[in-house]
């Protein structure tokens, strides 16, 4: 019988089958991930936001595979290849390898060696030759001799039946099953430089002459190989043991010494490398980029999330500054919600009077809208314009380096459009910086969160699974937070959980028409949302300063009555209750357990009545990168610098340093002890130190160490600037000036003392 579903995802995820189908059924129902997990906690068993979309998604995957299922077994049905076995067979396939596999033999084929073989009437000489008796082969094969049917010599019958043998060796499912497992534990990755492609190549130049292990190579090398392939830099092959293939085909197949074995052993030759071989490359091949897409993808989800839920600054009065050199900055005030109230241009790198000018302008401006923090893009001229600001001395002001990614794409785009049909895309832009800084959830769901620059290798990996992910992730994020109903954007409101475009247009509507919602109660008045999206929706939403107090808070509008009892069982208004701590530690919640109501729900709620609407991000920490240091150029090994996380990969994790170039800390040198992963030690946005271990200024590379035991750290390479030349095995550059072979010397005495 056809795999149970329930039970299946049940063991993989080590839950009760009760807990999956309730899941299952709460999804089928419209419930929405964040929903499930945050208010139907009794029924779920509480699984969390990541279970339930691992039940979801498997629940797919197996729906889908009974979906080919029943089409095999209806095409064999037309084809009146089903027999009992056959059908017992494709009914307990638990993969869609397996059950592709069964279906291979039957499955309709374009014309091949073998068809064509049995069109000439071989098919029983085939059979013969795989019984292996003692009988006079070539008698037998005269038999086929037929000039009509081009079967004109005896090695012409041989061949043709050797056809019909490969085929039928590279369609058997055991077979195939155990050669999967020869190319996939046994097999390696080679690849190789195409003549002429050296200089085109040179970022790939690790791989111009590189083999790894299939089983061992990691993500973002299987698609750092496969885009080289791709831009027609490099072959890539994949190598397996040929003598343990042969061997196997000769194990399942050659049963003898006769004549007619040695033509099994050479059908079985030909089937390898004609037929299986290709056939298990493309599988290998698809297989390990499915795989490689996967961890590809989570790495990018878990540093979208991490950037999503930074901390804010909160709502403070921003002034926002795109730098640039010749073409100015481009400064922005916004007022406490964001809104641009005024911009114009400044101009602090063209000379000494344009500075001073410059200088006039942002303290009047400063002063004229209290100011309380500025923000500066990280881009082009942002350390200069960051160094101008703060000599400035401007004083009780926030002074912040923001990451700029994405911007552009935000300024160009129709939101953007749509929020400042008279600005520019440079005013769009800074707003959009300035806005960051307030709150970078609300700004960056603006834009494709394939643009916020995080991840590895995110174009390319199947982009439907990656936006799924995405979409996964930035609703995970909104809902988690929740937002503030009365100015929260009709981007955000179309994240939040039973909603979507058109309804977050329909209140963004409401609301500009009718003013500012006073209760949740009166989103039931918009048009086209009906009680299931209310039920999805009203928890994330709050109102601030609310005509019922909890709508202010995550508390579910469908529990209100039984919070309302709370307080009339204490005696109290229900104020007093989110107020008065005393209050709360008098609730006995065992009396308040019902059908439908457990103590998962309770502690919620009454943690909740603490700390009503409280925002879970991080509390906002200013910070700076060092004076002096600006560019690549100003960086010498063994510096420790501050530095800002931003971007995180399976090998290491990217700190900009504030030389308008990431440095990389590699997976080895994020800790002293042993890390498989740097989510381990690190996230976005952490403000991190670190030391500068190697520069390679041609190649725009800076190496980082955030080991602290100096024994352990690495030994220092030197500074690359210029092509080199080798003497006595340590590397020099030409004409060096002397603090540079100063700074050598000192390295070459740590390494060898």
């Amino acid at each position: 019988m056809i795999v149970n579903k329930n039970k299946k995802i049940a063991t993989e995820l080590s839950i009760t089958e009760k807990q999956v189908q309730v899941t299952i059924d709460l999804l089928d129902e419209g419930g929405t991930v964040p929903f499930i997990a945050r208010y139907r906690k009794e029924l779920t068993g509480s699984l969390d936001e990541v279970q339930i979309a691992a039940i979801r998604d498997r629940n797919q995957q197996l729906v889908e595979l009974d979906k080919r299922r029943e089409a095999i077994l209806k095409s064999m049905n037309e084809m009146e290849m089903l027999n009992l076995e056959l059908e017992k067979q494709i009914l307990e396939a638990e993969t869609m390898t397996h059950l592709e596999d069964i279906y291979l033999p039957f499955k309709p084929k374009r014309k091949t060696k073998a068809s064509i073989a049995r069109e000439k009437g071989l098919q029983k000489l085939a059979d013969f030759i795989l019984e292996q008796t003692n009988d006079d082969l070539e008698a037998e094969a005269l038999k086929y001799i037929n000039d009509e049917k081009a079967v004109v010599t005896i090695e012409d019958a041989l061949s043709g039946a050797r056809d019909i043998l490969a085929e039928f060796m590279a369609e058997q499912p055991e077979l195939r099953m155990k050669m999967r497992e020869i190319f996939l534990q046994k097999g390696s990755f080679h690849s190789k430089l195409i003549k002429g492609k050296e200089i085109e190549g040179q970022k790939y130049k690790d791989y111009f002459d590189w083999t790894e292990a299939v089983k061992t190579a990691p993500s973002h090398r299987i698609l750092a190989l496969r885009r080289a392939e791709k831009e027609i830099i490099l072959t890539l092959d994949i190598v397996v043991p040929e003598d343990d293939a042969i061997t196997l085909l000769d194990s399942f197949f050659v049963k003898g010494r006769n004549a007619s074995s040695e033509q099994v052993r050479q059908a079985a030759a030909d089937s390898f490398k004609r037929l299986i071989k290709p056939s298990m490359e493309t599988e290998v091949r698809l297989f390990t980029k499915k795989q490689a897409d996967t961890e590809a993808i989570r790495v990018f989800a878990d540093n979208a999330r991490q950037l999503l839920l930074a901390a804010p600054v909160g709502q403070k009065r921003i002034m926002a500054i795109d730098p640039g050199f010749r073409t100015g900055c481009k400064l922005v005030c916004l007022d406490e919600q964001g809104q641009l109230i005024e911009n114009t241009n400044i101009y602090p790198h063209n000379g000494i009077e344009a500075s001073k000018e410059a200088g006039k302008t942002v303290k009047f401006l400063s002063d004229k809208y209290k100011i309380e923090a500025i923000a500066i893009g990280n881009g082009t001229a942002g350390r200069e314009t960051e160094t101008f600001v703060r000599s400035l001395q401007i004083p009780n002001l926030i002074i912040v380096m923001v990451n700029e990614s994405g911007a552009s794409i935000y300024s160009a785009s129709d939101v953007a459009r749509e929020e400042f049909p008279d600005k520019d895309i440079t005013v769009r832009g800074a707003v959009s910086i300035g806005r960051r800084l307030m709150d970078p959830l609300a700004e960056l769901v603006k834009i494709d969160p394939k643009s916020i620059g995080v991840g590895q290798y995110q174009h390319d990996v199947d982009q439907n699974q990656l936006q799924s992910s995405l979409d996964d992730t930035v609703i995970s994020c909104v809902n988690a937070i929740g937002v503030e109903l009365n100015t929260a954007s009709k981007q955000i409101l179309s994240y939040i959980s039973g909603l979507g475009p058109q309804l977050a247009q329909n209140i963004v509507e409401y609301r500009n028409k009718n003013g500012a919602f006073k209760r949740r109660n009166d989103l039931k008045k918009i048009p086209r949302l009906g009680e299931k999206a209310f039920e999805q929706a009203a928890g994330f939403l709050r109102i601030r300063n609310a005509e019922h107090p909890l709508d202010s808070s995550a508390v579910h509008p469908e529990r209100y009555a039984l919070v309302e009892k709370m307080a009339k069982d204490l005696d109290c208004k229900l104020d007093d209750l989110m107020k008065d701590d005393q209050l709360r530690k008098r609730i006995k919640l065992q009396d308040y357990i019902s059908d439908t109501v457990g103590l998962p729900t309770l502690n919620d709620i009454l943690n909740e009545l603490a700390k009503p609407g409280l925002d879970p991000r991080d509390q906002f920490e200013a910070f700076s990168f060092s004076e002096g240091i600006n560019a690549i150029s100003d960086l010498h090994i063994g510096m420790s610098l501050p530095g800002i996380i931003t971007n995180i990969t399976a090998f290491g994790a990217f700190v900009d340093i504030g030389v308008h170039q990431d440095g990389l800390v590699h997976l080895s040198q994020l800790s002293n002890r042993y890390i498989k992963d740097p989510n381990e030690v690190v996230k976005v946005s952490q403000k991190v130190m670190v030391k500068v271990t190697e520069v390679d200024i041609a190649r725009k590379r800076i190496a980082l160490s955030m080991k602290t035991d100096e024994k352990q750290e690495p030994r220092p390479r030197p500074v690359i600037q210029q092509p080199k030349v080798q003497v006595n095995k340590i590397q020099y550059k030409k004409e060096e000036p002397e603090t540079d072979i100063a700074i050598k010397l000192a390295a070459l005495k740590n390494r060898f003392s």
